[in-house]
């Protein structure tokens, strides 16, 4: 099963005459995170939608290599039909998104805590510089991964470093049983009872915390061999909730009611550890990732509390969807000067002429 990418030689030639010229370039794939990062990235666009296709895919070995362009859709239902999948959901945000701006966005859906990220799960990478010159990082299997894994480097940066051209990635089979538990429980017993639970030998997978109509609830999420999910459930109560697939993929799209109800509020993601305690926000969060991220909905002039909140429990705070796409706040929070030098030469190495996406991650860069 392969196929080529035609469309990457003139994509290559385009990118060394902006070069030259020092025009930026704006890389967007299906555009579903067009609203993620700092707004108003200048520049050409440069669509990643003719990179599309599968280049390879052993269902075997659980490994498929596709183009940057693939649409994520279109990956999924492949794995699915042969009983695989992407572990860590990522995110749709509407359903146009592409395998290579789920890697440049870095986002992870609701199972993160438990299975890990995006990144761990890039085994290879294809990448086109600032030179116009074809890089070729990590390869297909886990033991070619060695010394600094600049594959996984490109997991996040959005597309700052470089043109991603085509991905493999590590699969996994799709787990024979899954269940959800309801339990009523303030946040800070549910965060409580997270943490004693991540320490048992439980199939967690998932959770979600929220406070609906007064009412608060956390959502379990059970996933692996159907004998280890029927003993979680015995062991842990709650209530079993079995017709939910939906609401967890609304967790992974922010499509939850949640998400929407306060639209004149900027959406804030809080990582914290999960260890962390209830936080003192200006509004009741929505808790996942086993209490990992916390998500808040904010007034435009929340971000510079927000920040200090999730630092003094040893966080950070991402302007994640602002009511107004010209809100005053930085969307990242600020690296500090160590890690800003590194950004800057990382930058400089890939990128010498700064075409691509100037300004996306943080708008000194």
């Amino acid at each position: 099963m392969e196929a080529a990418l035609p469309a990457l030689p003139a994509l290559i030639e385009r990118i060394r005459d902006c070069a030259a010229a020092r025009r930026p370039l704006r890389l967007r794939g299906g555009g579903s995170k067009d609203f993620y990062g700092e707004p108003d990235t200048p520049g050409e666009l440069l669509s990643t939608r003719g990179l599309s296709g599968v280049i390879a895919y052993e269902p075997s070995e659980l490994v498929v290599t596709v183009g940057a362009g693939t649409p994520l859709a279109e990956l999924e239902a492949l794995l699915a039909a042969h009983g695989q999948c992407l572990p860590f959901e990522p995110p749709h945000f509407g359903g146009a998104a592409t395998v290579g701006g789920m890697v440049a966005s870095g986002l992870s859906g609701p199972a993160r805590a438990s299975v890990g990220s995006v990144r761990d799960y890039v085994l290879g990478l294809k990448l086109v510089n600032g030179r116009g010159e074809m890089l070729v990082f990590g390869g297909q299997v886990m033991k070619n991964v060695a010394g600094y894994d600049v594959s996984r480097l490109m997991a996040g940066a959005l597309g700052t470093l470089g043109l991603i051209t085509e991905v493999s990635l590590k699969v996994l089979p799709v787990a024979p049983a899954e269940t959800t538990l309801r339990f009523e429980m303030k946040q800070a017993q549910a965060l409580e009872q997270l943490h004693r639970w991540g320490g048992q030998p439980l199939p967690l997978n998932a959770s979600a915390w929220v406070e609906d109509q007064g009412v608060s609830v956390l959502y379990l999420r059970l996933r692996g061999a159907r004998a280890a999910v029927e003993s979680a459930c015995r062991t842990l109560g709650g209530e079993r909730q079995d017709e939910v697939a939906d609401d967890w993929r609304g967790d992974r799209d922010l499509g939850l009611p949640w998400f929407s109800e306060r639209p004149d509020h900027d959406l804030w993601r809080l990582w914290v550890p999960q260890t962390a305690p209830p936080l003192s926000l200006p509004d009741t969060p929505y808790v996942n990732w086993h209490g990992g991220q916390r998500w808040v909905r904010a007034a435009p002039d929340a971000g510079p509390a927000l920040r200090e909140a999730a630092r003094a429990v040893g966080g950070s705070a991402t302007l994640f969807r602002a009511s107004s796409p010209h809100g005053r706040a930085p969307r990242f929070d600020p690296p500090a000067p160590p890690l800003d030098r590194i950004h800057r030469r990382l930058k400089h190495e890939f990128d010498p002429a700064g075409i691509f996406n100037p300004g996306r991650l943080y708008a000194s860069l």
